[in-house]
């Protein structure tokens, strides 16, 4: 067994943690950046440094064993020290220069962010950016993201989070169907029209029925959980969707139907961690990002 915790490879340890926490090879590879092989590579190596067995290889992932479970909070501990090492460097710079990790949804990612960051790279060529495009919730505190552009509130005391607005929701049809199929002139009339809506998230349906909207997940003629896709499927003339009132004024091809109902407005943060805030390539990409979401916001 390894006698000293020197002789242990950080990277290993890294492995080894998001194979746990994921459950397997190809979900650990994409929350890491690496390759399955590379990953499964690493565990393996560390398997027989340790001389133990960490995981049950089942056909649809991986299990800790007993003793993978006994080294799973040392490997948690060893990571927030890594993450705290990062920061404190991190923090200590002084040139606008480097890499910076920004998560958003998909939506902003695809339509709102390409042109803010075509600018910020303009004016400071030094600094490059990793845009993670997700809508799940990436960990600021591990460093799985240096900035984040979150639709809720972060609770968390580590980070510094500024509310830039709220993006305005509303909804919306092609011109090309709205030419074809006519148009509703009430709200009621859009159950005469296939409506475009959530597959599994019932986001919209719980929205419709607090109005006192009659809804259901039938009522969807198109049913798809990917806002970007969604938004792409009333572009194409499928039917009615929701949509952020920002995408109405990027493509011409859509009409804003702005019935006079309390839709819900879309929370805009913007979140890092405190020990990367003054930092100069952080503050600013995160001055980049405030002003070039301003435009789209109420």
């Amino acid at each position: 067994m390894v006698s000293r915790m020197s002789d242990l490879d950080w990277s290993l340890i890294r492995a080894f943690l998001a194979v746990a926490e994921t459950g397997s090879l190809s979900a650990a590879a994409r929350m890491v950046g690496a390759s399955q092989p590379t990953l499964g590579r690493q565990v393996r190596q560390l398997e027989e440094q340790l001389e133990q067995v960490l995981f049950h290889r089942q056909p649809k992932g991986l299990d800790l064993t007993d003793s993978g479970r006994s080294l799973l909070e040392p490997a948690r501990a060893m990571h927030r020290a890594m993450v705290e090492i990062e920061l404190t460097a991190a923090g200590q710079q002084t040139q606008a220069t480097g890499a910076v990790r920004v998560t958003a949804s998909e939506t902003v990612s695809v339509y709102i962010l390409p042109p803010i960051l075509a600018r910020l790279r303009a004016e400071h060529p030094g600094i490059s950016i990793d845009l993670m495009p997700s809508d799940s919730t990436e960990n600021l505190l591990f460093r799985e993201a240096d900035i984040a552009v979150r639709m809720y509130r972060p609770e968390q005391l580590e980070l510094v989070a500024r509310h830039l607005g709220d993006f305005p929701l509303s909804l919306f049809a092609s011109r090309g169907y709205l030419q074809r199929a006519g148009r509703p002139r009430t709200f009621a009339d859009l159950y005469d029209h296939p409506l475009i809506g959530y597959d599994r998230n019932e986001e919209i349906i719980r929205g419709m029925q607090e109005r006192g909207m009659p809804a259901s997940r039938e009522m969807f003629a198109f049913r798809c959980d990917s806002h970007t896709v969604g938004w792409e499927m009333v572009r194409a003339g499928c039917g009615i969707g929701f949509g952020m009132k920002a995408l109405g004024t990027l493509h011409d091809d859509v009409e804003d139907l702005d019935f006079d109902i309390d839709l819900p407005r879309l929370p805009a943060w913007l979140a890092t961690h405190q020990a990367l805030r003054n930092t100069p390539r952080i503050a600013v990409v995160w001055e980049a990002l405030a002003k070039g979401l301003k435009p789209y916001l109420s």
